[in-house]
């Protein structure tokens, strides 16, 4: 009786409250691809199950009514909908899961480019590698010769990046351009960077296939980010074998202040080392820097930065044209400069920059009783927006002005000859940066240049792309136009020229992590629109045009490795360059004479716990350069010297605030020389005098002390060592 009313109660209870739902369906990707263990369940419960093998999944649940189903997985963006339960089964339609674009693990654009920052995944270069790298002296463009794609030129020391000169590459700091970066110095004297390495924490340094939002630079653009915020104050003292440097910063909760001044003359060193240069009046400068940081709002930042700096040589050279005779070389050079820059977040995902840039450099050369003065003003004005429109797609637009007045004058000579032009240049550019995954991104863009001295106009497409094959390796693609106006000496000739044109075809491999990174890449770039131009008898030029052109193509490879050797790293660069021109006075076709074939530079550096002290060692090669002698048949079918330099450095730390550096370019002496310089006029048998271009010196030595005064007492200057 008792098992018989127990049923008849069970039979009378709502077979509903029993029933388990079924949901079934497939969890894929945008492709279709299957996603294994997907998590799935209801919202506001307990019922939940995961995808099979094949993304399928069955999800039971006692749930009824209106409910929220979600569907998550790592990577991807989450999926929610809505569902209407009555104890039924249910299949849902194939659900595709989005993927979601992170910036840390999404892939980035590598063609071309080398970037370092204290948030890039790809750090090449860092400020204390320039000021650590043997041969570099501490210059930001000495180290970067470092890197595949250039070409160590040791009578310039300025940038020749792939096939290109060295006018061919800007140099940017926070976005505004340095029309004067380098020193002035002397025909055949190496120059120097006019910044430290440590005002920056942030490069990029393109060799090629660059931003629509850079131009007027047909090889590569060097884009450099000041410090933020500094974190206290200090007091560095710097004492060097060739000058010292006294610099301080004061630091406020939203605000700091920083300035320099520093003296530098080379006569009591190139007394006691030999030289090849003959010296009446050694290099000597003095200068001084400031900078302002301010923070305003939640996300802006406000920087000032400023410097002057004067300097002076006079060197005794061979007069070529008159066997026997010298004449002085002597120069003063004055530059200014200026750059101001403010971004910030206007609103949510959208953030505003703003900057401007001051140039003023001024140069007084006097040969014997010519004097010639030669003058530079330029402005630079830039405003650019970039836009987050969702995970996918990142827009980046802007408008700049270019304002440069160049001159050259004769005081001295019966006419009072001057000769100057003003060029302003207006800009737009935009660009578009599309992530179809996180493996997978397209950046278009386009730049417009409008030049009303030159009254001409261009436009210049470009697209790059890239693709992560395996988690720490990734390839790239870059295509795209690039123009540049004709140097300055034709531009004071004729303002009926067209710029110049450069278009570059990129493929790169980047397999980077575990401290370890792999680079490769090759490029072709084909140049058109080169100035050419004819010399008369009174070496003036009868004519300047727009008719030359020429190529160049090669091979990049780039290994550094941080891991293999305890407190070691070693890195291996090599370049491989072929590139042929007609433009300038050249007869035709030939080799120019700023590239080297082949190109390898090995750089060792160990920290010895136990000595407190760090060894650098780089050892430099180059297969040697074509120049042109006028006695011979074939333009430009000479070749100099191959270059080779082992360079090694050692900084020793007694204090954690107190650095000893020192270091020797060249330490075993190696004959380096780059070509001849020939007379301008054949002598009575019809030959054409010539003298070796010659380093200043065999070695260079460098020794000096840097003491940094601050709270904690942590702090140094590596900054300082050069």
């Amino acid at each position: 009786m008792k098992y018989s009313l127990l049923f008849c109660l069970l039979f009378l209870i709502p077979a509903s409250l029993f029933a388990q739902g079924i949901i079934s369906g497939v969890v894929t990707d945008n492709r279709g691809e299957a996603l294994i263990g997907a998590n799935i369940y209801i919202e506001g419960s307990y019922d939940g199950t995961t995808s099979n093998l094949e993304g399928d999944f069955i999800l039971e649940t006692s749930e009824i009514g209106e409910q929220i189903l979600n569907i998550e997985f790592i990577g991807f963006k989450k999926h929610r909908e809505k569902i209407s339960l009555t104890g039924g089964s249910m299949e849902l339609d194939p659900i595709k899961l989005d993927e979601e674009v992170n910036e840390l693990t999404a892939v980035t654009i590598t063609a071309g480019t080398f970037e370092a920052g204290d948030k890039k995944k790809s750090i090449a270069l860092s400020s204390i590698d320039m000021v650590t790298t043997d041969g570099s002296s501490g210059d930001v463009y000495g180290a970067l010769q470092a890197l595949p794609g250039t070409t160590t030129v040791g009578e310039s020391g300025k940038l020749f990046v792939k096939g290109g000169d060295s006018r061919e590459s800007k140099t940017y700091i926070d976005g505004t351009l340095v029309y004067v970066p380098y020193s002035s110095s002397s025909p055949n004297t190496s120059v120097r960077g006019r910044f430290s390495p440590f005002m920056f924490s942030g490069m990029m340094f393109s060799t090629g296939g660059y931003s629509a939002e850079f131009g007027q630079a047909l090889s590569s653009v060097l884009s450099l980010q000041t410090n933020a915020m500094p974190v206290q104050d200090q007091l560095n003292i710097s004492l060097l074998s060739v000058g010292a440097e006294l610099g301080g910063t004061k630091t406020w909760e939203n605000a700091s202040v920083a300035a320099s001044i520093g003296y530098n003359n080379l006569s009591p060193y190139m007394k006691l080392v030999p030289q090849y240069t003959s010296w009446k009046s050694e290099p000597q400068s003095f200068g001084g820097d400031m900078s302002f940081r301010l923070k305003t709002g939640k996300s802006g930042m406000f920087k000032f930065y400023g410097s002057a700096n004067r300097s002076s040589l006079t060197t005794i050279e061979e007069s070529l044209d008159h066997p026997g005779t010298t004449f002085n070389y002597k120069l003063v050079n004055d530059n200014q400069f200026f750059n101001t820059s403010w971004i910030g977040e206007i609103r949510k995902n959208w953030i505003l920059t703003t900057a401007f840039s001051f140039t003023n450099n001024q140069d007084r050369i006097a040969i014997d009783s010519l004097k010639i003065n030669e003058s530079l003003r330029g402005t630079h004005a830039k405003l650019s927006l970039k836009h987050k429109v969702s995970d996918r797609l990142r827009i980046l637009a802007g408008t700049e002005w270019y304002a440069k007045t160049f001159g050259m004058e004769y005081p001295l000579a019966e006419l009072q000859e001057a000769s100057t032009y003003t060029n302003n240049t207006l800009t737009g550019f935009f660009e578009a940066e599309i992530y179809a995954s996180s493996r997978f991104i397209t950046r278009v863009g386009t730049r417009f240049e409008y030049s009303d001295y030159l009254n001409r106009s261009s436009l210049a497409p470009r697209i790059s792309t890239a693709y992560k094959i395996a988690k720490r390796s990734q390839v790239s693609l870059a295509y795209g136009w690039f123009f540049q106006d004709p140097d300055n000496d034709y531009l004071l000739y004729s303002n009926s020229l067209d710029f110049e044109r450069a278009d570059h075809y990129t493929f790169n491999y980047l397999m980077n992590g575990d401290k370890r990174m792999l680079r490769t890449e090759v490029y072709y770039k084909k140049y058109s629109k080169l100035v050419k131009y004819g010399i008369g008898e009174n070496q003036q030029y009868s004519f300047v045009n727009n008719l030359g052109d020429g190529y160049a193509y090669g091979l990049d490879f780039f290994w550094r490795d941080r891991k293999s050797i305890k407190n070691g790293e070693y890195w291996i660069s090599y370049s491989y360059i072929e590139s042929i021109r007609d433009y300038l006075d050249y007869p035709g076709e030939a080799v120019h004479n700023f590239t080297s074939k082949h190109n390898l530079t090995l750089i060792y550096k160990h920290w010895f716990d136990s000595l407190r002290s760090q060894l650098g060692v780089n050892f430099s090669i180059a297969s040697p350069r074509h120049y042109n002698d006028p006695n011979k048949d074939v333009f430009n079918g000479e070749k100099s010297m191959a270059y080779h330099s082992l360079n090694i450095n050692w900084s020793y730390l007694p204090k954690q605030n107190v650095i000893i550096y020192a270091s020797v370019s060249n330490l075993l002496g190696s004959e380096q020389q780059f070509g001849y310089k020939y007379a301008s006029v054949p002598d009575e048998s019809g030959t054409y005098r010539s003298a070796p271009i010659l380093p200043g010196a065999k070695r260079w030595f460098l020794i000096g002390c840097f003491i940094t005064l601050s709270k904690d007492k942590e702090i140094n200057q590596l900054d300082k060592i050069n």
